[in-house]
Formats: structure tokens, C-alpha cells, sequence
């Protein structure tokens, strides 16, 4: 946060510049006129004041050309020295605030060789010009200590700076991260629904085609078995428009009072679901082998989906009238494999990795940390083996 005094210096460049050129020129005479007591005081009164104005005048161009008025300042003290004056922090004030803005604008490696040049121009003359020979410290530890303090406290403020700009861009770019980072759960998180959509639609859509045509058939030869079926096709149909609802419901808010309370789809509706395929002419065998045990949401869902997607794949594609789902629960994972009994001739089910029913899930399997592989059995039909990693649940 800048203070009163900072804003105005950054609103009015030019007049503090002036302002501080004219200080400084009085800081020159006045120090031009300070000397070792038992020597003389130079008598170019009007040399001294026309190095005091060069000196000073080039401080207006120390924001665009540091170098330079580096250069020029440095040459006025060193001429200062040679007519006797004594190096004084108010004589070589000029040459301290252009190493001050040097140091502010440029590398260090910049700043060090103008220093150590501006060093040796103003020490040199003071030793080998210097009529009123003044003590030796005087003329090297003094303009060194004075020369030196603008350079470490303009290196000091550009570094500062540096930091500051720094932390202001890493925290920028930690903002925009947290953007992205929304964006791309917001896409995961459309991806998931999109893939709870394609399950129930096309399970109960095929499962409502398949009852439908079985009744159609029926119409004519068992009549007295259309009206089972019809009931059945309405519960698939209701199934679907809830579970259609309870999906879409996931995209309203929070507060929304007709948020949907129905619990998620998971292996405990899995007699629900296998009782489905029932009207449609497919027989499905459940086993289970070892200890069943509960399952966190996210794989008790995913292994609903897949067991209702490859089951769905069977009635679609297969025309098998038998299904078997065989539930394993190992030490540390969960494998579930749904087979058909191939008895199509001609078997339409999609070639292993082809079909989009067969990515969404392989896409379930993955997102949970597990694998899914399908295809052809050797000795007919088709087969999905689905491996599930089992998490502790909480209690």
C-alpha cells in the first residue's frame, strides 16, 4: 500500500525531479564550501557552480538514460576533486542518487561495473590532482562508503520489487489454477451424469423394446400372457422415468425442496434388476462367492452400471436366453463377470473396445481405480470381466 507522499511522486515525475535537481544543486555549493581545517578552499567559484549545474541539470534524464547521467555525474565529481574540493556526501550527491536509479533499473552485474568505474573515476584525480592534499582515508574509504550506500539500497528495492512482482504473479496464476481446476471438475462432473443418462436409457429403453416386442409376439399365439408383460413394460418404464429424475436431479441446488431422496442404484437392487429381464425371454443366474461386504458408493454403483450394461448388451445384441453374473469378493477386490450362453447364431455384440456401451464402461472401471476387459468366449458367447478395487468403508 503506498502512502500520500509516493502517489504524489508518481503522479508528478517532472516537478519532484525539479525539485530535486534545485536541492541538490544548493547541496553541491554548500558542500563545495566544506574543507579540512589548515587548508585552503578552491578559488573557482564559477567552475565549481557550472559542475554543480551540469551535474545537477542531468538528473532530469536518470529514468530513461541511467547510464549516461551516470557518466556525466561521475565526471563532475571527479573534476570537483581535481580542483580541490573535498569529496563530501553533499558534493557527490548527484552521482549517488544516478547510481541510486541505476541500481533500480538495471542487473546487478550492470550496476557493479558502473560502480567500481565511478569509484575509480572520482578516487583517482582526488589522489593525483588533489592541491590541497588531503588525508588519504578522505579521498578512498569516504567515497567509496558513500558511493557504495546507494548501490546496496537500489539493489535492495529492485530485488524487493522483484519479489513482490513474483508474488503477485504466482498468486495470479494460483487463481487461475483454482479456475481451471472448477472447470475441469465441472466437466467430470457433466462426463459422470452423461454416462448415468446412456446407463438408464438405454438399459430400460432396450429392456422396454424387448418386453414389447415379446408382447407383440405373444399377441397372437398366448394372449392370455400379454397383460403380465404390459404390467411389467409400465415398471420399466416408471423405473426409467425415476431413475431418469433422480439423475437429473443431481443438477439442481442444494436447498431445491423436490431434490430427489431415492438411494443410489448399487449391487443391493441387483435382484431387482435381474427380475427385470424376466419378460424379455432371459434368464439371469446370480452367485456369489466369498464374503459379501459393503462397498463404498462410488463401486457399488459402478458395478450396478456395469452389470446392468453388459446385461443390456446381452438382450440388445446376443438374443441368448440365459445370463450369468458371477460376483467375487477377494481379499482386496471385487471381480464380477456377466456371461451369455451364445446361442445366437449370428452374434451382433460389438467387436472388444468398439461400441459405446463398452467404453462407458471401461470409463466406470478406470474411475474407480479398476480395469474391464471383454470379448468372445471360446466356447460361445460373450463374456465382462469387470476387477474392483474394495476400499474400507466407514462405519
Amino acid at each position: 500500500m503506498s502512502i500520500p507522499w509516493q502517489r504524489y511522486a508518481d503522479d508528478h515525475v517532472r516537478t519532484v525531479d525539479t525539485m530535486t535537481s534545485a536541492l541538490l544543486f544548493a547541496a553541491f555549493l554548500f558542500g563545495s564550501e566544506i574543507s579540512v581545517p589548515g587548508t585552503d578552499r578552491p578559488e573557482s567559484v564559477g567552475l565549481t557552480i557550472l559542475l554543480a549545474a551540469v551535474s545537477c541539470g542531468a538528473l532530469f534524464w536518470q529514468r530513461s538514460h541511467p547510464r549516461t547521467v551516470v557518466t556525466v555525474t561521475a565526471l563532475g565529481a571527479a573534476a570537483t576533486a581535481a580542483l580541490g574540493h573535498l569529496l563530501t556526501p553533499l558534493v557527490l550527491a548527484p552521482v549517488m542518487l544516478a547510481l541510486f536509479r541505476l541500481a533500480i533499473s538495471t542487473d546487478r552485474s550492470t550496476t557493479r561495473i558502473f560502480f567500481l568505474a565511478t569509484l575509480a573515476a572520482v578516487v583517482t584525480p582526488a589522489f593525483l590532482v588533489d592541491p590541497n592534499d588531503h588525508p588519504w582515508p578522505l579521498k578512498t574509504l569516504g567515497p567509496a562508503a558513500w558511493l557504495l550506500l546507494p548501490v546496496a539500497t537500489g539493489t535492495t528495492v529492485r530485488i524487493r520489487g522483484a519479489y513482490l512482482e513474483a508474488v503477485q504473479a504466482r498468486a495470479e496464476y494460483a487463481e487461475r489454477s483454482r479456475e481451471e481446476e472448477a472447470r475441469h471438475r465441472v466437466a467430470e462432473e457433466r462426463m459422470r451424469i452423461a454416462r448415468e443418462l446412456h446407463d438408464v436409457v438405454a438399459h430400460h429403453l432396450a429392456l422396454a423394446n424387448a418386453q414389447a416386442g415379446t408382447a407383440a409376439h405373444l399377441a397372437r399365439t398366448h394372449p392370455e400372457q400379454v397383460q403380465k408383460i404390459l404390467t411389467d413394460l409400465a415398471g420399466t418404464t416408471s423405473s426409467a422415468l425415476r431413475e431418469m429424475k433422480a439423475t437429473v436431479g443431481l443438477l439442481r441446488q442444494r436447498d431445491d425442496p423436490d431434490a430427489p431422496l431415492a438411494p443410489t442404484p448399487g449391487l443391493g437392487q441387483l435382484a431387482e434388476l435381474t427380475d427385470a429381464f424376466k419378460s424379455t425371454g432371459l434368464t439371469v443366474q446370480v452367485i456369489t462367492e466369498g464374503a459379501s461386504r459393503p462397498l463404498t458408493p462410488g463401486v457399488d454403483l459402478t458395478a450396478y452400471r456395469i452389470v446392468q450394461e453388459a446385461l443390456t448388451n446381452v438382450t440388445k445384441h446376443a438374443a441368448a436366453e440365459a445370463a450369468h453374473v458371477h460376483l467375487h469378493y477377494g481379499d482386496d477386490q471385487l471381480t464380477i463377470t456377466v456371461t451369455d450362453d451364445g446361442t445366437s447364431t449370428t452374434p451382433t455384440v460389438p467387436a472388444p473396445g468398439h461400441g459405446f456401451g463398452l467404453i462407458g464402461m471401461r470409463e466406470r472401471a478406470r474411475s474407480v481405480g479398476g480395469a474391464l476387459q471383454a470379448g468372445h468366449r471360446l466356447e460361445g458367447g460373450y463374456e465382462v470381466t469387470t476387477r474392483l478395487p474394495l476400499y474400507p468403508t466407514a462405519p
